[in-house]
C-alpha cells in the first residue's frame, strides 16, 4: 500500500539524495531544442493522477522536458506492448519494462526522512539488484501432473556487469562498503558464482570495503542494525526480499524511487511496485516516490540545476 504519510516528507526525501549520482551513463539521447524527450508510462491506479502531478512540477521549475506518453496497463496486448516499447526505445528513458530492453540493474536508494516515524534512525543504504536472470528467468514448466520445475540461470557475464555497477556506484558516490547478499552456502554452484565473481571485482577496488552476506542474516541484520550496510549487491529474487523490508524500515513504498538502468536504456518508477489501486482518484496518495524518480531522471539526463530545484524545495 502506498503511503498516506504528509506531503512535507517529500521534501525530506528528496533533499536526502541531492548526491545521488549514476555512475557512467550519459547516454545519446534524444534532444530536440534543448529539450528531452522522455516516455511516461501513466499505467494502472494511481499512476496516471502522479505523473499529472510530475509534470506541474516539471512546468513550475521549467525543467527541459517534453513527455511522450504511452499508455500501458496489465491487461494490455502484444501490439500495444510493442508500441510502448518502441517509444521507450526511441526516447532512451521512461517513466516506469526490464528484460526487453535488457535494464539489467535495479537501484534503490532507501534513506531515513526526518518527518517519518521510523523505529532506525540514519539508515542509508543503496540496494543493487540483478534484473534480468536467476529465478525471475521465467522458466517454469510441469514435467508431469504435479511436478514443476523452475529454473535459475546465472552468468558470469551479467554478475560481472551488476558487480561493476555495485563498485563504480560506490565510487561515485563516496561509499565504503559493497555487501554481496548470497546463499553460497546452500546454492553452491549458482551462487557460488555470483560471490566469486564479485569478490573477484572488489579486488579492482581497494578503497572499498568489502564483505559477504548470507541472506537470511543480512535480512536479520537489515531490521536490527541497518545502519551497518551502505551498498547491497544482490541476485534477482533476493534483491526483490530486500528491496521491500528496505523500504518498510524507512517509511513504506510510497516514500522511495527506483531506477532500472541499462547500457541503452533506463526506466524509472517507484521503488517496489504495487499500482495504489485502492488510493486511485482520492487525492490522497503519497506522490514522494514518483517525485524522488523524476529526480534521479533528472540527473540521469544531466539536468543536475532542475533537479536541486525540485530536491531542495
Amino acid at each position: 500500500m502506498f503511503s498516506k504519510l504528509p506531503i512535507q516528507a517529500a521534501r525530506g526525501a528528496a533533499s536526502a539524495i541531492r548526491t545521488h549520482q549514476i555512475p557512467g551513463h550519459r547516454l545519446p539521447l534524444a534532444k530536440y531544442g534543448g529539450r528531452h524527450t522522455v516516455c511516461a508510462l501513466p499505467g494502472d491506479g494511481i499512476g496516471p493522477e502522479m505523473i499529472a502531478h510530475i509534470k506541474n512540477i516539471f512546468s513550475f521549475c521549467h525543467a527541459p522536458i517534453n513527455f511522450e506518453e504511452v499508455q500501458v496497463s496489465s491487461s494490455l496486448l502484444d501490439g500495444d506492448m510493442d508500441a510502448a516499447l518502441l517509444a521507450i526505445q526511441r526516447n532512451g528513458v521512461a517513466i516506469k519494462l526490464r528484460t526487453k530492453l535488457d535494464l539489467y540493474a535495479n537501484i534503490l536508494h532507501c534513506v531515513t526522512i526526518p518527518s517519518v516515524p521510523s523505529r532506525h534512525n540514519g539508515i542509508d543504504i543503496v540496494l543493487i539488484r540483478e534484473n534480468t536472470e536467476g529465478e525471475y528467468s521465467g522458466l517454469e514448466h510441469e514435467t508431469v501432473s504435479g511436478i514443476v520445475e523452475s529454473i535459475k540461470i546465472v552468468t558470469r557475464e551479467k554478475i560481472e556487469r551488476i558487480s561493476r555497477m555495485a563498485f563504480e556506484y560506490a565510487k561515485a558516490n563516496g561509499r565504503k562498503k559493497v555487501t554481496a547478499v548470497h546463499k553460497a552456502n546452500i546454492q553452491k554452484l549458482g551462487d557460488g558464482l555470483f560471490l566469486k565473481v564479485v569478490r573477484d571485482m572488489s579486488e579492482d577496488y581497494k578503497d572499498i570495503k568489502f564483505e559477504a552476506m548470507i541472506v537470511d542474516n543480512a535480512s536479520m541484520q537489515l531490521v536490527s542494525k541497518p545502519q551497518q550496510f551502505d551498498v547491497m549487491v544482490m541476485p534477482n529474487l533476493y534483491g526483490n526480499i530486500i528491496s521491500n523490508i528496505a523500504c518498510g524500515l524507512v517509511g513504506g513504498p510510497g516514500l522511495v524511487s527506483g531506477m532500472n538502468l541499462g547500457d541503452k536504456y533506463a526506466v524509472f518508477e517507484t521503488g517496489t511496485r504495487n499500482t495504489g489501486t485502492s488510493l486511485a482518484g482520492k487525492d490522497i496518495a503519497n506522490p514522494t516516490a514518483f517525485i524522488r524518480a523524476s529526480v534521479d531522471m533528472l540527473r540521469y539526463l544531466g539536468c543536475h540545476y532542475h533537479a536541486n530545484i525540485i530536491s531542495d524545495a
